[in-house]
């Protein structure tokens, strides 16, 4: 099963319901961090990293001496990442998707492979000694790199189908997003009860509903600000799983690095009640099949 904690804008608290969730469970859990800009899960968990690999991506480079300028590559090329001149081809590696399409329709095979490193990955296949129900691996996009969807495929490359998956996703809706979210069981949408927080819970329901998983509301910070998020929430029918009250010590001891749910009383129950919260969801929908 894999639960992906989303938002529609940053600050909400995915890391934190993300983090706190996988360390609450009485079993074994699978954290991704697939926010690979910003990736901070392991500020949390405090991972014992002891495998690292590199995200690799093919981009063209051009023999000129078999080009014929032809234009082929850069008319199928729908990122701008090809500029053909009168004797020159331009080829910007950044705006490059690695889809193959300019060497599947260059006539004099002018192309070759290079490769471009967009980041790593890397893992806690050992468990932390108080922690050893939960494996975890994130990845970091390179300083300069902007492809980010490449290296969150990479890193759900190595979620297990027999094991729970936690995905810390990015925040917002665009690709990054919907690499983090697209396959996932349930999605779990925190937000915080502000004109912001609504506006942007908008923009992601949609998307989540574009993709058709079932999914279910967090309100961080409850109490905060005001009560459009419910109502809205009412309206389009989307069960509020949990409430995090704003609470100075709550923000005391996630500036620490601390874990909420081993540190204040009742919390791991809070968390274990949300993902038995999602299993009766999912299982609802199964019949309602």
């Amino acid at each position: 099963m894999i639960i992906s904690v989303a938002s529609g804008k940053g600050g909400t608290g995915k890391t934190f319901v993300a983090t706190n969730l996988a360390v609450s469970l009485k079993k074994d859990v699978h954290l991704l961090d697939c926010d690979v800009e910003e990736p901070n899960s392991h500020l949390f968990l405090s991972p014992i990293i002891d495998k690292t690999e590199p995200v690799i991506a093919p981009v063209p480079r051009i023999d000129l001496e078999k080009c014929t300028f032809c234009k082929k590559c850069m008319d199928i090329c729908r990122y701008g990442a090809i500029a053909v001149l009168k004797k020159d081809v331009m080829i910007f590696e950044n705006l490059c998707h690695s889809c193959g399409g300019c060497f599947a329709v260059c006539p004099e095979d002018a192309l070759i492979e290079k490769q471009r490193v967009l980041g790593t990955i890397e893992h806690q296949t050992i468990g932390h000694q108080t922690r050893d129900h939960i494996s975890f691996t994130h990845g970091r996009l390179d300083i300069g790199q902007v492809m980010v969807p490449p290296i969150i495929k990479k890193v759900r490359s190595f979620s297990k189908h027999d094991q729970l998956t936690i995905i810390d996703a990015p925040p917002g809706t665009s690709c990054p997003v919907i690499a983090a979210m697209k396959g996932a069981n349930f999605i779990l949408l925190v937000t915080e009860p502000t004109p912001f927080g609504l506006h942007d819970l908008k923009l992601a329901v949609e998307t989540v509903r574009i993709l058709g998983i079932p999914h279910g509301l967090i309100i961080n910070r409850a109490g905060l600000g005001n009560d459009d998020v419910k109502s809205y929430a009412m309206e389009q029918n989307i069960p509020i799983l949990m409430e995090i009250p704003f609470d100075r010590r709550i923000a005391q001891i996630y500036s620490r690095g601390q874990m909420v749910a081993e540190t204040l009383p009742g919390y791991k129950k809070k968390f274990q009640d949300l993902y038995d919260r999602i299993i009766q969801l999912m299982e609802k929908k199964e019949k309602d099949k």
